[in-house]
């Protein structure tokens, strides 16, 4: 099983968002503890992997047993911000 990890700067974006989006991809965050691979899609040209949830994107960096969530916001944002 992985270890998630946020920072105090994603937190604070997860917070921003209405309630149920919040607890949607809250959820999804959690449910790809054990295979994250499965869920998590690597991005072209960058070592960071994507967590698609409706119009809302997380943006992840995996590693041998950790997830550090790096990113969470609407698709159209997202990729800008990195």
């Amino acid at each position: 099983m992985h270890e998630i990890i946020f920072d105090n700067k994603t937190i604070e974006s997860l917070n921003k968002l209405p309630e149920t989006i919040k607890k949607r991809i809250y959820k999804k965050i959690i449910a790809t503890k054990e295979k994250p691979l499965h869920f998590f899609e690597r991005l072209k040209n960058r070592k960071e992997y994507k967590l698609r949830i409706g119009n809302y994107r997380v943006i992840a960096d995996i590693n041998h047993k950790r997830i550090a969530v790096l990113l969470i916001g609407h698709r159209k944002n997202i990729y800008k911000k990195k």
